[in-house]
């Protein structure tokens, strides 16, 4: 009668925000696979797998033992395993990094530690393939 808007209604079938932060806090361990199309914020410790669509940040207290796949990182705590970044790493003075790295760009702030290998290949970090799938 008054023309009035009906309110959206949400499917159950609707994707996910893609620009959702997903944060695991300070003194929170979490061990296995954590996939997520939005960004990722670690204060705690992961042990194992990380895949994010979107940008990884390592904060100052923050712990990941295993492996990084994502479009971006910035690194202040302390990572041991492999990071495969198809575009940006950034290792912050503060960060420890021991292991390998696939990236297509690499910032190292004075005072990071950093201790393995580090390949920068643009097509390899943008498929996400590793060094040694490449070469088959």
């Amino acid at each position: 009668m008054f023309n009035r808007k009906q309110p959206k209604r949400m499917t159950k079938n609707k994707e996910p925000d893609h620009t959702a932060i997903n944060l695991v806090g300070t003194g929170t361990t979490i061990k296995g696979e954590i996939n997520s199309k939005g960004d990722i914020r670690v204060d705690g410790k992961i042990i194992g797998q990380v895949r994010s669509e979107g940008k990884i940040v390592v904060g100052n207290s923050g712990i990941i033992e295993g492996e990084l796949y994502c479009a971006n990182a910035d690194i202040s705590g302390k990572v041991n395993g492999k990071a495969e970044i198809a575009e940006l790493l950034t290792l912050k003075a503060s960060s420890v990094f021991t292991g390998d790295i696939i990236t297509d760009k690499l910032a190292i702030e004075p005072g990071a530690k950093f201790s393995g290998t580090c390949s920068m290949d643009k097509e390899t970090a943008a498929k996400g393939q590793t060094i040694s799938e490449k070469r088959k």
